[in-house]
């Protein structure tokens, strides 16, 4: 049995901080105390570091099998926990799409082999899959996605009935993006009208309008208080969609939640001049107000959780003109230094960094013993020094793509050290190789 001791953390959890060692043993945190004397196999000293809980990504897109050019498992799982990020839930449109138990087995045998954090993957729907969907195991599968916009292959579900049956028969967590995709369409052609095939990366949000979001979101929340669905509307990009969620009731007993990403919370509209396709994502970013707004919902409790949408495309491919360049871009070994950076600002507090990006992602999703510092709990855990200034290079960035939206950017807290299922996988600014994450289990009744 293998032993970690933490000396002298100032612990973030569950609204408190205060400086606490911790014992960790088998992969499991055995003990919280003021001072633990105990010789263990290793001994990290982490005086003047603060100690979250590992952040759990509800989103992410790491491309395998069959986009292993932009991305692979085994690749974002290290920027994940470079990044703070011990557990991942990953997307469907990978090719083929994961529409079948078959090929999200797949999945779960890739990961095995290859991904440095603990994972999970969704259950794809599509126009014609219902059966398959109903099939998926709710104790060890993080849910069934839907795209309710545009997206890859088969996965673009717009048949009225496909969504009644998909709301009234999910045995799970039905996870949403949601844009109307005639609203999108029309806009698209308008555009098009004036401006042929040379639109500019700055119409992105007109095109892909606030209207789009709404219509599709609040059509979504229709049919959950119909069928008593457990909804998550992914990536909120409006204010205007930030007042279909609550605050008054607790987020355990929510049926409707909702998940605000990194990028919709740091970067608006004016950032197309400068960044471009670079920020090009599906919701795109919008105005200034949307993201204050955003951020607004995040912290009075109307949003739940942060996530990142990390959906990696190679230089070559982000570098196309408007039309022909894809949407997305990579995150995860960014997304807790950007939302820390906030802190700095005064924006938020470090205890609502843990809540956002770790307690409440395991509540929504019931994860099994993750999301927390606590006894008993497996050992996700992330050292930070929130005074140690980087920059965000091509040097020091792990993608497989090799770039960020947040290149030339100083960020002042560092992730130091990184814990997974209570094995020290990164640690001052190097990856250890040699252990794997493990395949992420659910308390659902």
């Amino acid at each position: 049995m293998s032993s970690i001791l933490i000396k002298s953390a100032t612990i973030v959890n569950e609204n408190k901080q205060f400086v606490g060692d911790l014992l960790l043993k088998d992969g499991l945190i055995e003990r919280i105390d003021s001072n633990i004397d105990v010789q263990a196999d290793q001994t990290i000293n982490a005086e003047g570091l603060h100690l979250f809980p590992g952040c759990i990504d509800d989103q992410v897109h790491f491309r395998e099998p069959g986009l292993t050019h932009k991305a692979d498992i085994r690749t974002e799982s290290r920027a994940a926990v470079a990044g703070g990020i011990t557990s991942f839930m990953e997307m469907p449109n990978t090719v083929p799409n994961t529409l079948t138990q078959e090929l999200l087995q797949q999945k779960y045998d890739i990961a095995s082999r290859n991904s440095l954090a603990n994972y999970s993957f969704f259950m794809g729907a599509s126009n014609d899959n219902i059966e398959e969907v109903l099939k998926t195991d709710t104790q060890n599968v993080c849910g069934v996605k839907v795209f309710m916009g545009s997206s890859t292959g088969n996965m673009l579900v717009d048949n009225p009935t496909t969504l009644e049956n998909i709301f009234s028969k999910s045995p799970m967590l039905v996870a949403v993006h949601c844009e109307d995709e005639a609203t999108i369409k029309t806009n698209l052609a308008y555009y098009k009208g004036l401006l042929a095939d040379n639109i500019p990366v700055t119409l992105h949000p007109k095109i892909r309008s606030e209207e789009a979001c709404y219509l599709s979101s609040s059509m979504a929340v229709e049919l959950a208080k119909k069928h008593n669905t457990r909804l998550h509307i992914l990536h909120i990009s409006t204010e205007k969609e930030t007042h279909l969620f609550s605050n008054n009731i607790a987020l355990k007993d929510k049926r409707i939640t909702a998940e605000a990403c990194v990028h919709h919370l740091w970067f608006t509209d004016k950032d197309y001049e400068t960044k471009g396709n670079f920020i090009k994502w599906n919701p795109a970013v919008k105005t200034e107000a949307d993201r204050d707004g955003i951020l607004k919902a995040v912290l009075d409790g109307r949003i739940d959780v942060i996530a990142t949408d990390h959906a990696p495309h190679t230089l070559e491919e982000k570098s196309q003109p408007y039309l022909q360049a894809p949407s997305g871009g990579p995150l995860v070994q960014h997304a807790l230094p950007a939302i820390l950076e906030l802190y700095h600002h005064g924006k938020i507090t470090l205890e609502q960094v843990a809540e956002k990006m770790a307690h409440n992602v395991a509540i929504c999703f019931q994860v099994d013993r993750r999301g927390y510092v606590r006894e008993g709990y497996w050992a996700d855990l992330v050292l930070v020094d929130l005074n140690n200034p980087w920059n965000v290079n091509k040097s020091n960035i792990l993608y497989k793509c090799g770039w960020s939206p947040f290149e030339g950017d100083t960020f002042r807290s560092k992730i130091m050290h990184t814990l997974v299922s209570g094995n020290l996988v990164y640690s001052n600014g190097s990856i250890i190789e040699g252990k794997s994450g493990i395949r992420l289990n659910f308390n659902r009744i």
